[in-house]
């Protein structure tokens, strides 16, 4: 049976072919760059400080699932309000809580923000405890006026401004002693009552320090004693040379993926490559989107799945194959193609995608990142191989300018 049709070339789809080319390749050249740097670097990639806190118990407070998950919400808050850029804190096991700050240099600095107990206590002489820092409103940094000193200027609440008043009228030429987590930070004398439900903390040496000072009392106290168990330093120089190793092997990759897709399948493959450009553009706009952070473990999932992007169109280009061999003519081989790979191609990828989802809900830090972009990539590829290949290629047979199986992977024969 002789199934060949008039080859008669089609010159306005095939420029609706070559546009729609070009357009891909002019989007891919011109937001790659920008869409790479819109996702936010992990601490492997950026340099900065790893921390591995611990929270331990205290004869007045033990351990729990609900304070760990509390002492969490609170260093968020004052790794926030310290202006360090994409923070990721997250729990691991029942008592250990892993921090990393992309950018920070000073470890030591850091930790005495965000793991300071920060009990806020007034006491009077005599020792006993008037105000603490659940009776505070709020606690802001600044240069006192007359001295020009730095200070913290604090308000309390409506109930902690009348505790206030009372104590300074209590204590008229005493001392009221100001301690956080039980080391005095000044005591001064009073000379009047105090009413207006405001306060300020001396003694400070910087604006820096009081600013610090300021962030742990907004913030409020940790609910129980936390202990540095890690500390470790990543450089610029070694998140440099990490990164530049990274974008090697994703070019690489990227490039051998390519040229196999061009050797084995011709026009096939040039059509599936420029999907593959596709691809890249999808995943790298969802996780800029997603605001996900992008380390080395979730780099090497971008690379594997850049394998896996094409996996889907070998499946249907060998399946197309088949049905040239069997003597259909183009359209028909491309359309059976795609059909009856489909279920193998489902059943492949979802496997994998359960995989990764397994990983992420199980595992912990840098192997959520990996079963993450692995998971995501092999969905968007999924989706680009069929639909982007599947339109690339039915544009080109519908303008009638290649006939040959060959350019489509086949063997060499008659035109089709």
């Amino acid at each position: 049976m002789n199934n060949k049709r008039p080859n008669t070339l089609r010159p306005a789809k095939l420029f609706r072919f070559w546009a729609v080319i070009a357009v891909i390749f002019g989007v891919f050249i011109f937001t790659l760059v920008p869409l790479a740097k819109s996702i936010r670097q992990g601490l492997d990639l950026q340099g900065g400080t790893h921390i591995v806190m611990q929270a331990e118990d205290t004869p007045e407070n033990k351990v729990t699932p609900e304070a760990v998950t509390q002492v969490i919400a609170i260093m968020q808050k004052r790794i926030n309000e310290m202006g360090l850029t994409e923070p990721i804190i997250q729990r691991e096991g029942a008592n250990r809580i892993i921090i990393e700050l992309p950018g920070e240099k000073d470890p030591k600095k850091a930790i005495e923000t965000i793991g300071k107990t920060a009990v806020l206590q007034f006491k009077d002489e005599d020792g006993n405890v008037a105000l603490t820092g659940e009776d505070l409103k709020t606690a802001q940094e600044q240069m006192d006026s007359n001295s020009r000193n730095p200070v913290v200027a604090l308000q309390f609440t409506d109930e902690g401004g009348k505790k206030f008043a009372k104590l300074t009228a209590d204590n008229i030429g005493r001392k009221i002693g100001i301690y956080l987590d039980g080391k005095l930070l000044t005591d001064p004398v009073v000379n009047e009552e105090i009413d207006g439900g405001n306060a300020v903390i001396t003694g400070q040496r910087s604006l820096e320090e009081a600013k610090n000072l300021a962030i742990l009392l907004r913030s409020g106290a940790l609910p129980v004693k936390v202990s540095v168990m890690e500390v470790r330093t990543v450089g610029p120089s070694l998140g440099q040379d990490s990164k530049d190793k990274s974008v090697m092997a994703f070019t690489i990759g990227l490039s051998l993926t390519v040229l196999f897709m061009l050797a084995m399948y011709r026009m096939a493959g040039f059509v599936a490559d420029t999907a593959l450009l596709v691809y890249v553009l999808i995943l790298l706009g969802i996780l800029s989107a997603l605001k996900a952070t992008l380390t080395l473990p979730s780099i090497a999932g971008v690379i594997l799945s850049i394998g896996m992007a094409v996996d889907a169109n070998i499946l249907i280009f060998e399946r197309f194959k088949e049905e040239i061999a069997a003597g259909k003519v183009l359209r028909l081989a491309v359309q059976a193609g795609f059909k009856r790979a489909f279920t193998t191609i489902f059943d492949a990828n979802m496997t994998v995608i359960i995989t990764s989802a397994i990983l992420f809900f199980l595992g912990s830090g840098t192997v959520k990142g990996f079963a993450f972009t692995l998971g995501l990539g092999v969905a968007v590829s999924m989706f680009t191989a069929i639909t982007v290949s599947r339109t690339l290629l039915m544009l080109l047979i519908d303008a009638s300018w290649i006939h040959n199986p060959w350019w489509f992977g086949g063997k060499r024969g008659y035109d089709r």
